[in-house]
């Protein structure tokens, strides 16, 4: 009776909720740099079968259609959208945007390889490149070192870094920045902080040059903003705020006919 209804609108409900979660995190993250937005899938639930496809009909013969329901909806999973952000001019010689595929690889305190495409970088008072946050300080897993007198900074797109120091006019280089690309980026694990891990799901990290085995390259002086689209991402919301309106009338509906049921007397 109605109380598949209301099973199914419940799970509706449930469904488009989590989903105005998912988007409201993606807009929130709007202006957070290098930030990926995520999707929400989603998949019908079991279906009561009363009677199958093929069953035979009342000549015997194996019927073209069949009579089911299904129960409802749920959460497949949530997909990270990792296209290409518009980059960002700025005037700090340690921003790196990368172009193409690719991720920073920076050491957690805890020994941990993470792994980034914000490339906010900044030095700390050894002349470590790290990643640029008050909180957590950690390292670019290269072990890049400034020299204290350094006082011109290039990064080509391959990623080698050469600086020019007091009294030589000539660029000495002083490390390179490695890129990292998984074969599965949806499978890693987002820990915030703009950072990811890797898991089973993602596959092996596979480190190389920038610009090489399909690795992006290197853009000094920019940054790579969210790929985020605010106008697509409102759109969505409308449609799930009346996808979950919609489901609130069917348990509306289902309620007044079970009302109607109990109501019945016998006379």
């Amino acid at each position: 009776m109605s109380l598949r209804a209301l099973h199914s609108a419940g799970t509706g409900m449930n469904a488009y909720s989590f989903n105005l979660d998912v988007i409201a995190n993606n807009l929130a993250n709007a202006s957070t740099t290098a930030f990926k937005k995520s999707r929400t899938n989603f998949e019908d639930l079991y279906y009561e079968h009363i009677k199958p496809p093929g069953a035979p009909d009342q000549q015997g013969l194996p019927a073209p259609i069949g009579i089911e329901v299904g129960l409802g909806t749920r959460v497949a999973g949530t997909e990270g959208d990792f296209t290409q952000g518009s980059l960002r001019q700025t005037t700090q010689q340690l921003d790196l945007a990368i172009t193409g595929d690719g991720f920073f690889r920076v050491q957690d305190p805890t020994g941990i390889d993470l792994y980034t495409r914000a490339g906010t970088f900044t030095v700390n008072a050894n002349g470590d490149v790290v990643l640029g946050t008050a909180d957590v300080s950690r390292l670019l897993a290269d072990g890049l070192n400034i020299p204290q007198d350094a006082l011109d900074l290039t990064i080509s797109g391959d990623g080698v870094v050469a600086v020019r120091t007091a009294g030589n006019n000539q660029l000495q280089q002083v490390g390179n920045i490695e890129l990292t690309r998984f074969i599965n980026p949806q499978g890693l694990l987002r820990v915030g902080e703009n950072l990811f891990q890797e898991t089973d799901a993602s596959g092996q990290a596979q480190q190389g040059i920038p610009g090489q085995d399909g690795l992006g390259t290197l853009k000094q002086g920019f940054l790579e903003d969210s790929n985020v689209e605010p106008v697509r991402e409102l759109v969505d919301l409308i449609k799930s705020q009346r996808n979950f309106e919609l489901n609130t009338q069917v348990v509306q509906a289902a309620d007044q006919l079970l009302q109607l049921v109990a109501n019945i007397r016998r006379f």
